[in-house]
C-alpha cells in the first residue's frame, strides 16, 4: 500500500537516491532539506512527479506534517562539512532528532534514523559488530558527528522506551556513487576528482588504513528493507564488507580514469580510524541483505558521473 513518506536531507547524496526509489514504489514523498550539503539539482527529474514535494526547512526547527514514515537522513556526513560548523552538526543530530521523533510520536509514524559507523570511533574491534560500544574521543574534532550520532541513537531508544515510538536504526558505512559532492573530502570523491583533473592524489597517512566501500544502490535497498521490518528495530550495520586499503583505492581510480596523477602522502588527521569494516551478519540474517555491486564496477559508474558533472 502506498505511503506518505518524509525524507529529511532528501536533496543529499543518499537522500535523493532514496526519494527516487520510494517514488518508483508508488509512494508519496516529501523531501525536506536546508541545502547545506543537499543540492536541488539532485532532485530535478522528480519535480514533474505529482507525488513528489520539496520543502526548504532545517530540522533544528520543528515542523508539522502528516506522514506514515520518516527517514531521518539530514546531517552533513563528511568531515569537511560537519567540522565546518561543529555546533550546527550537534544541533542537527540532537535537536533535529528530537523534532523528528516528536513528529513521529504525534502522528504515529515509523521513523528510521540514519546513524553511522562513526559511532564505533577508531574501533578496537574488527570487524565491527552492532554489539560493540565503540572507541570515541568525546572532545576531538570528529566528535560533533560521532557523539551527535550516538546521542541521536540514545534519543531513538528512549522515545521507544518511554512513548513506544516505532523506531528503526541503521549504521551506515562508507557509501559512494553518483551525486557525491566533489569537494566533500571523502576518499572516493577526492581521488576521482583529483584523477580527472590530473592533480596529485592526496593520501592522508601511509595509505595502509582500510575502508569498506558500499555503492549507493546497495545501501538504499538495505535502508528500505530495514524500514519495512515489522519486528526488528536495530541498530543494524549497512554497507559492504569488502575491505580495501586507501592506497589500493587510489591506484584503482588512477587506472580507471586513465590519469597521470601521482600519489602524495600527507599527515593523518586526528582520530582518523585505521580500520573500518562492517560485520554484516545481522543484516544478512534479519534483512536478507547482500551488497551486489563490486567496487570496480561502482567506481566506473561514479567516474562517469563525475566526468559528466565536472564538465557540465
Amino acid at each position: 500500500m502506498a505511503k506518505r513518506i518524509l525524507i529529511t536531507g532528501g536533496a543529499g547524496f543518499i537522500g535523493s537516491h532514496l526519494c527516487e526509489k520510494l517514488l518508483q514504489e508508488g509512494n508519496e514523498v516529501i523531501a525536506l532539506d536546508n541545502f547545506h550539503t543537499g543540492r536541488k539539482n539532485n532532485l530535478e527529474k522528480l519535480f514533474a512527479n505529482p507525488k513528489f514535494e520539496l520543502i526548504r526547512h532545517d530540522i533544528t526547527d520543528p515542523i508539522k506534517l502528516e506522514v506514515d514514515q520518516i527517514y531521518n537522513m539530514a546531517c552533513p556526513a563528511s568531515p569537511v562539512h560537519y567540522q565546518s560548523n561543529p555546533i550546527k552538526t550537534m544541533k542537527t543530530n540532537i535537536l533535529g532528532m528530537m523534532n523528528m521523533l516528536g513528529l513521529a510520536k504525534r502522528v504515529g509514524a515509523r521513523i528510521l534514523q540514519a546513524s553511522t559507523s562513526e559511532v564505533y570511533g577508531n574501533p578496537l574491534e574488527h570487524p565491527q559488530k552492532e554489539s560493540y560500544w565503540g572507541n570515541v574521543n568525546t572532545i576531538g574534532i570528529r566528535s560533533c558527528y560521532d557523539e551527535g550520532k550516538r546521542a541521536a541513537e540514545t534519543l531513538c531508544f528512549d522515545y521507544k522506551r518511554t512513548s513506544n515510538v516505532d523506531i528503526r536504526v541503521i549504521r551506515i558505512f562508507n557509501t559512494y556513487g553518483p551525486r557525491m559532492i566533489p569537494d566533500d573530502g571523502r576518499v572516493v570523491s577526492n581521488f576521482i576528482v583529483q584523477a580527472i583533473r590530473g592533480q596529485d592524489i592526496t593520501i592522508y597517512g601511509d595509505g595502509s588504513q582500510t575502508r569498506s566501500f558500499c555503492y549507493v544502490d546497495d545501501l538504499v535497498r538495505g535502508i528500505v528493507s530495514m524500514m519495512d521490518q515489522d519486528h526488528f528495530i536495530g541498530p543494524v550495520n549497512l554497507g559492504n564488507d569488502g575491505e580495501f586499503t586507501v592506497k589500493e583505492l587510489a591506484e584503482m581510480v588512477i587506472k580507471e580514469v586513465g590519469s597521470k596523477s601521482k600519489i602524495i602522502y600527507l599527515p593523518l588527521p586526528q582520530d582518523d580510524p585505521t580500520r573500518r569494516k562492517p560485520d554484516l551478519s545481522l543484516a544478512k540474517e534479519k534483512l536478507n541483505y547482500q551488497p551486489t555491486v563490486p567496487l570496480i564496477e561502482g567506481i566506473k559508474k561514479t567516474i562517469q558521473y563525475f566526468k559528466a558533472s565536472l564538465n557540465a
